[in-house]
């Protein structure tokens, strides 16, 4: 059926919007990697201002009155049609968006570009002090956030909707309570007997011409994709054929290898939606944790597992022979996987990566809850002895190591492992559609992979909330015993 006049009247003004939100991810795109320093300041306007323009084009009130007049007619097309699709999730948008002033989404922009220069610069120099204003002024801000929206059983629970819909916080907990009970003993058993990591001296240049040649095989394009470098790595699509990836390349390690491959998932996820979504609310990933689930499937799933090593380690081994001369391929794969905790999230292993993240998730609700940001980095550094049994030697190694609060992005660290979880089970089901995964794993060969997530995950783009989107790849709902049974099983075997 040929969808109706404001159907097409209302794709046109999504599709401004749309441009709108991407300028924006250019913008902060540009600023997190080639942006000459001092150009914090006007970039965090000029942020403000295209956040304040998209906000305001889309809580007009023509959208609503577009809303529903096609809300009959979408109700009447097929759930999973992109039309229905359109609307019904720009309504859940709408109905968010208009409770939020535009003026407090300008400040929460320009606060938060203002807020990560101060972060950068705290962190290089490890003092939390002088970033403790701008984290203050940013709980502030996220306050007035939530305030604007009807009271949730759990304030918490409207934070943790921006990036993982129709999520409750209760159900996180569950999860995560289940996690940290098979896992705090898991990594205090493990950790004692963990392959040191391989350590040396491993220039940037050919790690940055390694990693091209893995996500080369895995699906990045050179007339679709570039990748930069960025203090802490992200992925970002100005369009689905315009995927910018970043990592960092600790010359101390090979790190960068695994960083990039992360980065690589999220942007196979955005490269795999729908061409017919582009320009519409729906063309980017359902979750931040549907889009963990991807990035920890390729890091880990595939770049720790023992077939695609025993593909690629003689390529490693051959670029960094003098290096790697005394570390066979067990070794290195050993060292790549046994649970080792430490301080850093981004270089933690697979099991003890979820602690570090139901810490922040802790944290995070005491902040809520009105926690004194002055015993912010005290508390940091006894639930990091308490969780993972090591001692935070500064603030740069503590409680400034990530980007996201000052930001003001509370809400997304649970994304994290929630992704894990889903990745075990959405790489279990792919397995049993994908018969011989290892054997093309061992050769070098990601299609089926790749091909498998789009046609069952990526095209949907964010056409279903999380959990149906889930649904339709698995069957069933968020269930963390794949995940459990993946690392107890690996590590037993390792």
């Amino acid at each position: 059926m040929t969808p109706p006049p404001a159907y097409e009247t209302l794709g046109e003004r999504l599709a401004a919007i749309h441009d709108l939100v991407k300028v924006a991810s250019l913008l902060a795109w540009d600023q997190q990697t080639i942006m000459p320093p001092l150009g914090s300041e006007v970039r965090a306007h000029q942020l403000a201002t295209v956040g304040r323009l998209a906000h305001e084009q889309f809580v007009d009130d023509e959208i609503g009155s577009l809303l529903e007049e096609l809300e009959p007619w979408a109700a009447d097309q097929p759930y999973e049609s992109d039309e229905a699709s359109v609307v019904r999730m720009t309504r859940r948008d709408f109905d968010k968006a208009i409770r939020v002033p535009p003026s407090l989404t300008a400040e929460m922009s320009r606060a938060g570009s203002l807020s990560f220069g101060a972060w950068v610069e705290a962190k290089t120099k490890s003092d939390y002090g002088s970033f403790r204003p701008w984290l203050e002024q940013m709980i502030e801000l996220k306050h007035r956030y939530v305030d604007c929206f009807p009271p949730a059983e759990d304030p918490y629970d409207i934070l943790l909707d921006d990036f993982e819909p129709a999520t409750e916080t209760a159900q996180v907990r569950e999860i995560f309570a289940r996690l940290r009970e098979n896992l705090v003993p898991l990594v205090e058993a493990a950790g004692s007997s963990a392959t040191p990591r391989v350590t040396g001296r491993f220039a940037a240049a050919k790690q940055r011409e390694l990693s091209l040649e893995i996500v080369r095989r895995f699906g990045y394009t050179d007339d679709a994709w570039r990748i930069d470098t960025a203090p802490h790595p992200f992925a970002s699509s100005i369009g689905t054929h315009d995927i910018r990836i970043t990592t960092r390349e600790p010359e101390d390690s090979l790190d960068g290898l695994f960083a990039t491959m992360h980065e690589c998932g999220h942007g196979l996820y955005e490269h795999g939606v729908a061409p017919s979504l582009e320009r519409t609310p729906l063309a980017r990933g359902a979750s931040l944790g549907l889009h963990e689930s991807q990035s920890r499937l390729w890091e880990n799933l595939v770049g720790r597992s023992r077939p695609f090593w025993s593909w690629f380690y003689p390529r490693l081994r051959e670029v960094f022979s003098s290096e790697l001369a005394s570390v066979d391929e067990e070794t290195w794969f050993r060292s790549i996987n046994d649970v080792s905790p430490g301080l850093i999230r981004i270089e933690a292993d697979e099991a003890s990566y979820n602690l570090h993240i139901i810490l922040r998730f802790e944290l995070e609700q005491r902040i809520m809850a009105g926690l004194d940001l002055r015993e912010l980095p005290e508390v940091w550094n006894g639930m990091m002895k308490e969780y993972l049994g090591v001692d935070v030697p500064d603030d740069a190694h503590g409680v400034l190591q990530d980007v996201h609060w000052s930001r003001g992005a509370l809400g997304y660290f649970p994304t994290y492992s929630l992704g894990n979880v889903m990745s075990a089970q959405i790489w279990q089901r792919m397995r049993e559609d994908v018969g011989d995964v290892d054997e093309q794993m061992a050769r070098g060969e990601f299609g089926a992979i790749r091909e498998w997530l789009r046609t069952h995950l990526h095209v949907h783009g964010r056409k279903f909330l999380p959990a149906e989107t889930l649904e339709r790849v698995v069957g069933g709902p968020i269930d963390p015993e794949p995940y459990l049974n993946y690392l107890q099983g690996k590590l037993a075997v390792a």
